[in-house]
């Protein structure tokens, strides 16, 4: 198995390519389950549920990619994500998702720092880049 350096990591949402201001980028899938144990059994069962994925991306404040982003608050954006850069066939996760949040923070000493949250609607999808 090869491993990849974060450092080529890609994060794209809209048309807007954010690589340059950010430098952590968390994808999180789950899936629901439904317990479906009954009285007398003595062990758990349970069924697959929906699946769901919210991202996190945290970077450095710039103000004109921030006035961009602070205006996709509470609207939905396509967005891909390459953990090994986007070259052709690098992997490619993608969907579409809603951004609940955007939000700045500083203190003495530091950069100003911007992070993004994500509410993922509908399916990732796997794939890889094409040329």
């Amino acid at each position: 198995m090869a491993f990849v350096h974060g450092k080529d990591t890609y994060f794209k949402v809209a048309s807007t390519d954010l690589s340059t201001y950010i430098n952590s980028v968390s994808v999180s899938r789950t899936a629901d389950t439904a317990e479906t144990s009954a009285f007398g059994s003595s062990t758990k069962s349970f069924v697959a549920g929906l699946k769901d994925a919210t991202i996190t991306v945290s970077g450095m404040f710039d103000a004109t990619v921030y006035a961009t982003v602070a205006g996709w608050l509470g609207t939905s954006q396509t967005w891909e994500y390459g953990p090994a850069g986007s070259t052709a066939g690098r992997v490619k996760v993608s969907g579409s998702g809603i951004i609940t949040s955007v939000e700045l923070s500083s203190s003495v000493g530091e950069v100003v720092a911007a992070n993004i949250s994500i509410q993922v609607s509908g399916a990732v999808t796997d794939g890889t880049f094409s040329s």
